[in-house]
C-alpha cells in the first residue's frame, strides 16, 4: 500500500487495539477528533475531556506495535486488505447498523462487500435435512442474485457456504476469530476455498483464538452485511435466534424454514414464524420478497423463453458466459431463467459451475 495508506492504516489499527477502548469510545473519539491521525496527535488534556482519565491514558501508552507491525506485513500479501470507516470499500450496510465495527479485516474479494445478500444461519448439530435445505437454498438463492452471508460454523453454515461455491454465486464467511486463525477446524478446506472464491471477514485482531464471548458478537455483522437472514434450523434457545433477533433491530426481513413438530431444531423456527418472520419452503419466495433479481426470477419464465435456452444449451455442459453469447439474453434475464429451469428439475447445476440440460 502506498505510505499514505500505511500511515493510515497504522492510525486506525493504534486506535482499535488499544487495549481497553471499545466501540463506543472509539466513537467518541471518531466524532470529537475525525480522523484516528488526530486523535493519536491530541493532548491528554483533550482526550481526557472527551473520554475520559482511563481511556485517555491507555491511548497514551499503547504497547501493541509488534502486532501494528505484523498486521500491516498480512495486509501486504495478495487478496487480504483491511477496511475502516473511513474507505469506500467499507460495506454500506454495515453503516445502516448501531454499532459498526471502526475496522474490518477481509481475506478476498472486496467487491463483494458492496453486494446484495442473505444471511443463511442454523444448527451446528443440523439434521441431515437441515444441511441439505441450507446447501440447497444457497445455491438456489446465490443463482437468483444474491451473496450468501454465513458464520463457517458446522452444520447449516457450512452446508449454506458449499451450496452458494456449488452455484454461479459467491459467499461471505463472517468468522468469530483474527483472520489469520479458522475455527472450526474442520472447516479448514472450506474457509481456502471461501478466501480464494468469496470473501472472509471478522472484527478482531490478528491471533484472536475462539473465544466463546466473540461468536454473539460477530452475528451482529452477519446480519448487518445482509438485507435479510433465513434460518434453516434452530433449538428453542440458540445462537442462530441471537442473529434473527439482531436482524429485527437492524431492520432486516427474517425468514425460517418450518419442520416437524417433534423436532427440537423445528422449535426456534415456529417460534419466529409465530413471531412474525416470513414462513418460506422455496428460493423463490425470498428473492421475490428482496428483490434480487427479476421478476422473470420469481414468476415463471414465459414458456417461449425457456425453449429458447434450452435449445441453446443442447444436452452438453456449458457456461453461462457462452449462454449469453449464444442468446443474447442479459446476465439478469439469463440467471432468472437458469434458476426457474433448475427448480423446475429441467437443468441441473455441475459442480464446477456449468449448466447441463436434464433429458
Amino acid at each position: 500500500m502506498p505510505l499514505h495508506d500505511h500511515a493510515s492504516a497504522a492510525a486506525w489499527l493504534q486506535l482499535t487495539l488499544t487495549r481497553g477502548v471499545g466501540l463506543d469510545a472509539q466513537r467518541r473519539l471518531l466524532s470529537v477528533f475525525g480522523l484516528p491521525e488526530r486523535i493519536l496527535a491530541a493532548s491528554g488534556a483533550a482526550l481526557k475531556a472527551a473520554v475520559g482519565e482511563r481511556i485517555a491514558h491507555a491511548l497514551a501508552t499503547f504497547d501493541r506495535h509488534e502486532l501494528v507491525a505484523r498486521t500491516l506485513d498480512w495486509a501486504q500479501q495478495p487478496g487480504n486488505h483491511i477496511v475502516t470507516l473511513a474507505d469506500a470499500s467499507y460495506p454500506p450496510t454495515l453503516l445502516e447498523i448501531a454499532d459498526p465495527p471502526s475496522l474490518l479485516y477481509v481475506k478476498g474479494r472486496l467487491d463483494l462487500l458492496d453486494r446484495r445478500a442473505l444471511a443463511i444461519v442454523g444448527a451446528r448439530n443440523a439434521t441431515a435435512q437441515g444441511v441439505v435445505n441450507a446447501r440447497q437454498f444457497a445455491r438456489e438463492l446465490a443463482c437468483g442474485g444474491l451473496t450468501i452471508v454465513s458464520g463457517l460454523a458446522l452444520g447449516c453454515d457450512a452446508a449454506a457456504h458449499e451450496g452458494a461455491l456449488d452455484g454461479i454465486g459467491s459467499t461471505i464467511a463472517v468468522i468469530g476469530t483474527g483472520a489469520d486463525r479458522i475455527y472450526p477446524p474442520r472447516n479448514q478446506e472450506l474457509a481456502r476455498r471461501i478466501a480464494e472464491l468469496g470473501a472472509i471477514v471478522t472484527e478482531f485482531p490478528l491471533g484472536t483464538p475462539a473465544l466463546r464471548e466473540n461468536f454473539p458478537r460477530r452475528n451482529r455483522i452477519i446480519s448487518g452485511l445482509a438485507r435479510g437472514v433465513l434460518v434453516v434450523e434452530a433449538a428453542a434457545r440458540s445462537g442462530t435466534l441471537i442473529t434473527a433477533r439482531l436482524a429485527g433491530e437492524q431492520g432486516r426481513e427474517v425468514f425460517a424454514i418450518p419442520g416437524s413438530i417433534h423436532s427440537p431444531l423445528s422449535k426456534g423456527c415456529h417460534q419466529l414464524i409465530r413471531q412474525g418472520a416470513k414462513l418460506v419452503d422455496d428460493a423463490r419466495d425470498i428473492l421475490s420478497e428482496l428483490q434480487a433479481a427479476p421478476a422473470a426470477a420469481v414468476e415463471k419464465a414465459s414458456d417461449a423463453g425457456e425453449q429458447r435456452l434450452l435449445d441453446a444449451m443442447g444436452y452438453d455442459p456449458v457456461g453461462i458466459d457462452l449462454l449469453a453469447q449464444q442468446t443474447g439474453l442479459t446476465a439478469d434475464t439469463l440467471s432468472a431463467t437458469l434458476l426457474a429451469l433448475e427448480l423446475e428439475k429441467r437443468v441441473a447445476v455441475l459442480p464446477d459451475g456449468r449448466f447441463q440440460r436434464i433429458r
